[in-house]
Formats: C-alpha cells, structure tokens, sequence
C-alpha cells in the first residue's frame, strides 16, 4: 500500500488539471507527472480465497487491478478542449451568452472547471458534434450510440442517454441546474 500523500491537492478546482499523481502496480505514488490524467479504468482482479473444501473468488480491492484506458472519453476531452480553444464557434446565440455567463472571472461564485466542463461535453455532443465537427464529431457519437446499444436490454428500444460522470462534492447539482 502507497503511503499517505499530506498534500494531495496539487491542481486548481477552477483550471484544467496540470498535474497528476503517477499510478504505478501498487497503487498511487508520490510522484507528480505534468499533464492531464488520462481518464483510465482500474479493474479490481479477484483473488481466489480457498472456505472450507470449497474455493471462493473474492475482491481484494486494495492490491491487484488492471488498468484499462477510456479511450472513448480521452477522445472526447481532445474534441471538446480544441472546441473550447478554438472560442466555441456554432453554438447557438443563447448557449453562446450562458457559456460566457458561467465562465465571467467576475463571478461572485466561480464555478469548477469540472462542471464547466461537464456542461461543454453535452453542449459539444447535442449541438456541435452532429453538425459542425465533421468526421470527428459524428465518429464520436456513432462510438457512444454503439456503447449505448451494448448497454440496452435485448428487445428495448433504444434510448440514447448521456450522463457527465462527476467526483463526489465536484458539484454534480450545479451542473444539472445548468
């Protein structure tokens, strides 16, 4: 097991993350790495336990996992931070004035870069993927339609569902008031 890390806040909550604790087979480091973290899976490897006569696979979560990059969400964050680079163009007139709302350095209450962020993804995805980011735009959302239709029940219709997966206490309430 890693030893405690005293500090681990080592990125802004308003700034695109620019550094990240390295991962290495037992765990997190002490090590900083500049860059984002790559948005990553860590699935735990069950360890088998023998009960009795009888062998028992149990979860041990704190030792063995294999790391699994999610290369769909990668993906989608290099789309949406080159959108946002570039000033956001072919948003519609109102999205464009709540964009700049939210984002004001004036604002009394800042909000974080992961809610501003999480609104982006799904602005991205309904109005600029479908229509103005050619090839690339729809290749994404023809992946996450596949991922969908992986996730619907046999027999169901299918229902396209989009969700911004947030840390607890990131400000998930914000974002869906937004």
């Amino acid at each position: 097991m890693a030893d405690l890390i005293e500090n681990p806040v080592i990125n802004s909550p308003f700034g695109e993350p620019q550094r990240h604790f390295r991962f290495d087979e037992n765990g997190i480091t002490h090590e900083i790495l500049t860059g984002r973290r790559l948005s990553t899976y860590f699935i735990p490897i069950a360890k088998p336990k023998l009960k009795g006569a009888q062998q028992q696979a149990v979860l041990d979560l704190s030792v063995q996992h294999r790391a699994e990059e999610n290369k769909l969400i990668n993906d989608l964050r290099v789309r949406v931070a080159n959108w946002r680079q570039a000033g956001r163009p072919y948003t519609t007139a109102l999205t464009r004035r709540l964009l700049e709302y939210w984002t004001r350095p004036d604002r009394e209450r800042r909000l974080f870069f992961c809610q501003i962020e999480a609104v982006e993804t799904l602005i991205y995805l309904t109005e600029i993927a479908p229509r103005h980011d050619a090839n690339q735009g729809t290749f994404l959302l023809e992946r996450l339609k596949q991922a969908n239709a992986q996730a619907t029940p046999d027999g169901q219709p299918a229902l396209l569902r989009s969700a911004a997966k947030m840390a607890t206490g990131s400000g998930k309430t914000v974002v869906m008031a937004m």
